[in-house]
């Protein structure tokens, strides 16, 4: 899994991991602090929630085209700092005037204006490392290690701000809505992390570090012998453009549908879900028994692929400590309830993304062996579709449910198991990875190399319109049944499974 890959990977993908545990540390309670400190409705909530992920991944376009210009590198650094001063003004305690409003809008745009720098860019220097022919049979599984990483820093954020909005509260004796602003400033140390991380192995991605423009009779020469295309050449980048923007017009739905778990699924959990389990159920809300897990699962592949007898000793031994590990927490876990906060069911789609990374991999290994391994765009597609079956669960999950009028107390007998919710994030989570890494290393692979940064955008921007769109479930929240809220995002993943796998001959083509 992790043999003949660059160097550079790893630390690319650690310096992304720093930055995303800031940053799904502040999305898990985000909408919660919207209702808790401005009163705000689910729409509304909705709408500044869905508005603020259309910026985080629609200006990467603009960020890909300043890359182009100034070089990655230099706009991965300035990202930093323009995110470490947009979450430093989120974790001041402004109140819930107009003022308080404002600075959040602040906040939030440099944030999203920051994520524009790093973040496509960031992404752009990963694929570049697989131009070198040693690994370029390794792109996809790079790309599949380095989303592995991302899911690292989202798998512990949910805890991290559930843990420091308690002790706010408790401790310090800060207000439910203030005691948010803590779990905020968590972000800002993830940045420094972050950056020390960037800086501290730049020399395993220097090849891929932009050089400073050209100038004189080089630029020159350079800018001629761009604008001297073939004909052949210029089809080909036709054929390749268009290809994009069809992948692009598809991943809008599934990120309109994916992107519910920080908005309608919150709802739905704290609405919906029972407050308090037990046992097993009870196991998978402490992120310690999540990690014993995934050790679990990748000693057990390093156990059956090692090659050496003292590389097969040591998983073994790590498995028997995985498995007294796990069974001394349900010891533990028999005996009293745990109580399922809402932020918590957010670390399950990053804890499966990182369990399920080695097994996706080793499954779509063994069919490439045998020549049968879908290509990029046929995974695309079948992502859309198993998105549409994670709303089915939805669908079963609330049929006899009905909104109240005067609140959701925590004994209410319609509030459902944590299971459901536990098991669509499982079926969303088996979609992304279909999908997502999947669909960057398509853009990395098949867009034009002048406009490399411009594309990797276009797939932010994609996701970004779908980010936009994701507010509409949460205005029928409310207004139509249960049912009907999940089924809208069904029919919709439905139709995006048709129309990719309609135009797959000219997916494919460019592959």
């Amino acid at each position: 899994m992790f043999e003949n890959q660059p160097k550079g990977l790893y630390a690319l993908a650690l310096a992304n991991t720093g930055e995303r545990f800031g940053y799904y540390t502040m999305l898990a309670i985000f909408v919660l602090f919207l209702q808790a400190n401005f009163g705000w409705g689910e729409g509304l909530a909705g709408t500044v929630y869905s508005t603020f992920l259309m910026l985080v991944y629609f200006l990467p376009i603009v960020g890909g085209a300043v890359a182009d210009r100034i070089g990655f590198s230099k706009c991965v650094t300035f990202g930093i700092i323009v995110m470490f001063l947009g979450y430093l003004l989120l974790a001041v305690p402004a109140g819930a005037g107009a003022f308080a409003i404002v600075m959040m809008s602040v906040a939030l745009l440099l944030i999203s204006v920051g994520t524009s720098l790093f973040k496509g860019n960031l992404q752009v220097m990963v694929g570049n490392l697989y131009d070198d022919p040693k690994y370029k049979d390794q792109r996809d599984a790079g790309f599949s290690i380095f989303y592995m990483a991302i899911n690292i820093g989202a798998l512990f954020a949910p805890t991290a701000a559930t843990k420091l909005h308690a002790w706010a509260m408790n401790s310090l004796g800060a207000s439910e809505a203030s005691a948010y602003h803590y779990a905020f400033g968590v972000a800002c140390l993830s940045l420094v992390v972050s950056m020390a991380i960037y800086y501290g192995f730049k020399w395993t991605f220097k090849q891929v570090i932009t050089a400073k423009k050209e100038t004189g009779a080089a630029a020159e020469a350079t800018t001629v012998e761009a604008h001297e295309e073939t004909p052949e050449e210029k089809a080909d980048t036709h054929s390749r453009l268009v290809a994009l923007f069809l992948v692009f017009a598809v991943v809008i739905f599934f990120w309109m549908a994916f992107h519910q778990n920080g908005l309608t699924l919150t709802y739905f959990a704290r609405d919906f879900t029972q407050t308090t389990a037990r046992g097993l159920v009870g196991m998978l809300f402490d992120v310690t028994n999540l990690l014993g897990v995934i050790v679990l699962v990748y000693a057990l592949f390093a156990l059956f692929q090692g090659k050496t007898a003292k590389g097969k000793s040591i998983a073994g031994f790590v498995i028997l400590a995985c498995a007294a590990f796990l069974g001394y927490k349900y010891q533990e876990a028999a005996g009293h309830a745990v109580n399922v906060d809402v932020p918590l069911f957010q670390q399950f789609n990053p804890c499966f993304v990182v369990m399920l990374t080695p097994v996706s991999m080793a499954l779509f290994g063994w069919l490439a062996k045998k020549q049968k391994e879908p290509s990029a765009p046929r995974k695309i597609g079948y992502g859309m579709l198993v998105a549409g079956l994670g709303y089915v669960i939805m669908i079963a999950a609330s049929i006899g449910l009905s909104y109240h009028l005067n609140g959701y107390p925590a004994n209410d007998p319609q509030r459902v198991s944590p299971l459901w919710l536990v098991s669509t994030y499982l079926v969303l989570t088996f979609a992304e990875l279909l999908l997502s890494p999947m669909g960057i290393s398509f853009v990395s692979k098949v867009a034009p190399q002048k406009y490399q940064g411009v594309m990797m955008g276009c797939w932010f921007g994609a996701t970004a319109i779908g980010n936009f769109l994701v507010q509409i479930p949460a205005y029928l929240w409310n207004n139509i049944p249960l049912a009907g809220v999940w089924g809208v995002l069904v029919g919709l993943c439905l139709a995006s499974f048709i129309f990719i796998f309609s135009v797959m001959k000219k997916l494919e083509k460019v592959c």
